[in-house]
């Protein structure tokens, strides 16, 4: 569907929008977005002090979210574009403004023993101090004379009372929040937690010295909220969690994911972060091979290991997160992964740059200078050029003070954006029809007849649902290309999604056989740096409905706005510093809106209807037995395999050659299986060729870095496989490979 509103059509709105929504003074029963910061960090956090931001405080925070210009910590001025309406500074819990004090010689601190090894007499002290602090989080080890109330709890108030010093009720909202950072074995579990009133807080933030566990953070939460405490947790960069932020087996302890642990997730990690500094977290090419957009501020490689580490891929994304938890909810009765989205910067220099036009680096001295950041710099084993302006989040609430927008993320009426003003609304229900949006009251008739994003669709009430969307441009920014609902859903133990383009700019056509609307184009001069927005619409609506809905599956929607291509920082700052724009990242970049999910959930009788392959535990039940070590290589090795996925039909021949190595060829489904005896390359395409392992009962390859194991059962004269990530589901039923065939197979893998 295209777009028919015009670039002249919404001047004056836009112009209204680009003074801000903190003029309103009055609740707005429809509610306002209002746009501000989950992920700050000042000179308060240690590692922040250790890169050279030594001076600044949550206050200064606060005058920069505010519009002043305050000093980066190299010196020169910085101040935001377009002030935020609000914010929470999350300085780390773990030993919390303990550097600065130590290098104020009136301190308490500065005096013992432990408070001088933490002095930074010059350049040599930084890493120093950053590995003695940093290396006792990650082993485990803390200094608990750096945990008391005298240090931690001072430090706490403080922040605390700055925030309240900040708040401006109806015009700029100041949290109490702070980041519980979780660092083990490098994988990032950090959780920000915000406080509804700054009156109800504890004496001391829960740090991740006292344990590195989600769930003691959660028991913690519990206990507070018993207190009479309003606090939610953000989880942040999943995509550097090295696939542990999203687990589907066990968690950290080791203890099975079960319906007390997702309901504790759910109760008090209600969002999290799919954009900041270092990479957006909704999802990887690997997992998404056919979304076009995926390759998309990748970042591939954990922090802290010197020359880079390639992190596990599945487990360290938002959309897979999604896909898992419905997938679990089919097939165990719970879901964990009811996320809601925001946005964040994750800056450290106490300012947070959210433009392309005004990247000056989240890491003080590290990535500061123009010159050095341009130069392929390597900090904490990342090339800053792959760092990007930070994520911001939008809030539907009634008005701006502490207790409405707390109320928008706890409901999870929210979304994020990476880093534009792109206002995004997102509406479910069953009643929705095109014509609604031809009314003036359009938002009021869609809160009556649905839900919001963050939501639940109620039972189903028509053939299929429909969702209202509806985004308009950043005054400031590019216009928009299009608008995109992604859906996920699963069956049996697996999950699917597919990305539907359901308005956009121009008068362009879908592609017949993929469905899929071409590019928009790009105006982007890339020696100059400039674009024009000559393309591109400034508003896009519609109401779409799910041409593939099955109310037996259950299922989740989110909608994705594009823009149309701009120039990215680095081409940018090429273009002041009179260089080529560098190759190792994109020249061009479409800024981007992520709405929180909508989820369907289908009734008891609705499952019934749905096809479903056996579980492993039915087979174990009517006698079928588990093949061991011996009798899986005497099936596999050095031969080929029929295989066919019982969920969604798809058949295809795998070689399991004797030196470990095997590879799939996929079959095309409209050839019988009886006429594939020879004339293999007409009738399959090749597949994925990967390493295999046959250890323990069961057949092991890596794929994105994670293990995953099938185990095979023999039930009769016939084979079922069961994959570790299908829940339980043998949903593959394995043949032998006529003689000729696989010989062929095997002579065509030799080749290649």
């Amino acid at each position: 569907m295209k777009s028919t509103t015009t670039l002249k059509s919404l001047v004056i709105p836009l112009a209204l929008a680009a003074a801000g929504t903190a003029w309103a003074q009055s609740p707005n029963p429809l509610r306002e977005a209002y746009f501000g910061e989950t992920h700050q960090h000042t000179s308060w956090s240690f590692d922040a002090f250790i890169f050279g931001n030594t001076k600044t405080t949550p206050a200064d925070s606060y005058k920069y979210a505010k519009g002043e210009a305050i000093p980066h910590p190299m010196g020169y001025p910085i101040k935001i574009t377009t002030p935020l309406d609000w914010m929470g500074v999350t300085d780390h819990s773990e030993y919390v403004g303990v550097v600065q004090m130590a290098n104020d010689p009136t301190s308490a601190l500065a005096k013992t023993a432990l408070g001088k090894k933490l002095v930074v007499h010059g350049p040599q002290d930084i890493q120093r101090i950053y590995l003695l602090l940093g290396n006792s989080m990650i082993d485990g080890k803390p200094f608990k004379e750096l945990m008391q109330p005298d240090i931690a709890g001072t430090v706490w108030k403080r922040n605390n009372e700055m925030a309240d010093a900040a708040n401006e009720p109806g015009k700029f909202t100041a949290f109490c929040a702070y980041e519980w950072t979780s660092t083990p074995d490098n994988r990032n579990m950090h959780r920000n937690v915000f406080f509804k009133d700054c009156a109800k807080v504890p004496q001391m933030p829960f740090s991740s010295l006292e344990s590195t566990k989600p769930t003691d953070l959660w028991a913690w939460m519990d206990k507070q909220r018993q207190a009479g405490m309003e606090l939610v947790a953000i989880s942040h960069n999943a995509n550097l969690s090295d696939g542990h932020m999203f687990p589907i087996d066990v968690d950290e302890s080791g203890r099975p994911i079960d319906a007390a642990w997702a309901a504790s997730r759910d109760r008090n990690e209600r969002l999290t972060e799919i954009k900041q500094i270092k990479g957006q977290s909704e999802t990887h090419p690997l997992l998404s091979p056919n979304d076009e957009f995926a390759n998309y501020e990748i970042l591939n490689y954990l922090l802290g290991f010197p020359a880079g580490r390639w992190p596990t891929i599945p487990g360290s994304y938002v959309r897979q997160g999604l896909k898992d938890g419905i997938t679990m909810q089919q097939a165990r009765g719970f879901n964990p992964y009811k996320t809601g989205i925001v946005g964040g910067s994750d800056s450290h220099n106490t300012a947070t740059p959210y433009r392309q036009t005004n990247f000056f680096g989240g890491h003080a001295l590290n990535d500061g200078d123009i010159k050095e950041r341009m130069s392929g710099h390597v900090f904490a084993g990342m090339d800053v050029r792959f760092e990007n302006p930070a994520g911001l989040t939008g809030l539907w609430a009634e008005e701006n003070t502490r207790a409405s927008l707390f109320d928008a993320m706890w409901r999870k009426e929210t979304f994020g954006t990476s880093g534009v003003r792109i206002k995004l609304r997102f509406f479910g229900g069953w009643q929705y029809t095109p014509a609604m949006l031809s009314g003036s009251e359009w938002v009021k008739t869609a809160y009556a007849d649905g839900v919001p994003m963050g939501a639940d669709l109620p039972p189903a009430k028509g053939k299929a649902p429909s969702f209202v969307v509806w985004a308009v441009k950043d005054p400031t920014s590019g216009n928009l290309d299009r608008i995109q609902i992604v859906k996920g859903w699963s069956q049996s133990g697996q999950s699917f999604e597919k990305v539907y383009d359901v308005v956009w700019a121009g008068e362009r056509k879908r592609d017949p056989q993929t469905g899929k609307v071409p590019p928009i184009g790009s105006t982007v001069d890339i020696p100059n740096a400039t674009y024009t927005n000559t393309i591109g619409s400034v508003e896009l609506k519609t109401v779409w409905t799910d041409p593939d809905f099955d109310p037996s599956l259950d299922a989740f929607y989110y909608a994705r706005v594009l823009e149309i291509p701009t120039p990215r920082w680095t081409t940018i700052q090429a273009k002041e510093l009179g260089i080529a724009p560098p190759e190792v990242v994109p020249a061009t970049v479409q800024e981007r809106a992520w709405s929180s999910p909508i989820w369907f959930t289908p009734t008891g009788e609705a499952r019934k209807a749905a096809k479903a392959s056996p579980k492993v535990a039915d087979l174990l039940k009517k006698g079928a037995v588990k093949l061991n070590d011996a009798q899986l290589r005497a099936l596999l090795v050095g031969k080929s395999t029929w295989s066919q996925n019982n969920v969604t039909g798809d058949r295809f021949v795998v070689a399991w050659n004797a030196n470990g190595q095997r590879q799939i060829k996929y079959v095309n489904p409209k050839v019988p299986q009886p006429a594939l005896t020879g004339d293999v390359e007409r009738n399959a395409y090749l597949g994925l060729s990967s390493a295999y392992e046959i250890k323990g009962g069961k057949v092991s390859v890596n794929i994105g870095g994670a293990p995953f194991e099938t185990t095979i059962y023999k039930l009769g004269d016939k084979h079922y496989a069961a994959r570790s990530n299908e829940f339980g589901y043998a949903n593959y039923e394995m043949t032998p490979v006529p003689a000729q065939l696989g010989t062929e197979v095997q002579f065509n893998m030799h080749a290649k």
